[in-house]
């Protein structure tokens, strides 16, 4: 194997895969990185057996070839070098790395790349396609609210609904709900559903921040794998295999009291008071008051600890319906109103022991549901 490529592309190409390599496992080869010169591209590929990267980057090959090297030690040379050309070079029947690059260079031992476990080709199945921003918008919205605990595993995945020309991601972990509607460019012909592991979706979400053309997705036939197929990279994931709670009984349909505040001032109260919060289990109090003919409604966000302090703030808000009160756990409350970009949104209310809704104004795609905290009033 001989090529040269600029050390800026193979930078960001090693970030690409970079956190697909397994951090401890029991396959020491899954902790590097596979380089294999191909025509006038070199491929990038790392897997943890539970997900895989592959990306490409522009070289200039002389010589094909392949082998796997340690993924930290490799990435960590080639960001320290200059912005410069660098030489990659792997003589015949060796497995040491060659890596110059203008006064630098290095020797990297490697693993064959015959021992490399095969990355899934995923080519039938469900295949569609959405845009990037759609996509991108969706997965932060929802992801957030998945479960990191492992009790139940269903609950740590994104509940992900192919239906008609419409993508539904859902995610919950057992205190909050997030569900977010958007379009798909192409209909899939049958309703699919497959759950995808949130850690995926967050992996390709920062992947989608440079993509501007559609991401292509295609389940396998078996709903055990999903790949999603960007303009230079791809990612392949395994399915969590189970049934999703039917999140609908969760949404509430009515409510008794409804606020409507500005997002941003909404989230400074809510920071205060997570200051105090912090001594008192998370927890803020909210207490919506109804505004009279000369006076805006509000909203009173409060967090007491008591061998710490307290605090109060208030927020300007439209009401509808009679004064009422509820607590939550304030990393539940500022999470979700720190990934909405309207201006406006909905607090919805019915009893204090009962979940609260928050959806944002001007837009019907996206609702959240968070369970309330029982306190003393």
């Amino acid at each position: 194997m001989k090529l040269s490529c600029h050390q800026e592309n193979l930078n960001r190409g090693l970030s690409i895969v970079g956190r697909a390599v397994a951090t401890r496992s029991t396959l020491p080869i899954t902790q590097n990185i596979l380089l294999s010169a191909e025509k006038s591209r070199l491929k990038l590929s790392a897997t943890n057996l539970e997900m895989a990267t592959t990306c490409w980057i522009g070289a200039e090959v002389k010589k094909e070839g392949e082998i796997t090297v340690p993924a930290r030690l490799l990435i960590d040379f080639v960001n320290s070098l200059p912005n410069d050309l660098i030489e990659i070079n792997l003589p015949a029947n060796s497995r040491i790395l060659e890596l110059k690059s203008g006064h630098f260079q290095a020797h990297i031992h490697g693993i064959d790349a015959a021992d490399f476990p095969p990355i899934p080709q995923i080519n039938d199945g469900l295949t569609t396609t959405i845009e990037a921003a759609s996509l991108r918008e969706g997965i932060t919205r929802v992801a957030f609210a998945a479960a990191t605990e492992e009790s139940r595993p269903v609950l740590t995945g994104i509940n992900t609904e192919f239906d008609g020309e419409q993508l539904n991601l859902v995610a919950a972990d057992g205190f909050r709900l997030a569900v977010h509607k958007t379009t798909l460019s192409s209909s899939v012909s049958e309703k699919t559903t497959v759950i995808v592991p949130a850690r995926t979706l967050n992996e390709l979400n920062r992947l989608l921040s440079e993509q501007e053309e559609p991401v292509e997705i295609t389940v396998n036939e078996k709903k055990s794998q999903v790949l999603f197929r960007l303009k230079n990279a791809e990612l392949v994931s395994q399915l969590i295999q189970g049934s999703f709670p039917n999140y609908s009984q969760v949404i509430p349909q009515s409510y008794t009291t409804r606020a409507v505040l500005d997002i941003n001032e909404f989230l400074r109260v809510t920071k205060m008071s997570s200051i105090f919060a912090r001594d008192a289990s998370g927890i803020v109090r909210l207490v919506i008051t109804p505004g009279s003919e000369l006076a805006p409604g509000k909203v009173t966000v409060s967090a007491q600890a008591e061998e710490v302090g307290d605090n109060v703030g208030e927020v300007d808000a439209l009401t509808d319906g009679e004064e009422a009160k509820i607590a939550f756990n304030v990393k539940y409350l500022s999470d979700v109103l720190s990934v909405l970009s309207q201006a406006q949104v909905a607090l919805e209310l019915t009893t204090p022991s009962s979940p609260g809704t928050i959806r944002p104004i001007g837009v019907d795609n996206y609702v959240h549901v968070v369970m309330p905290m029982f306190v003393q009033w």
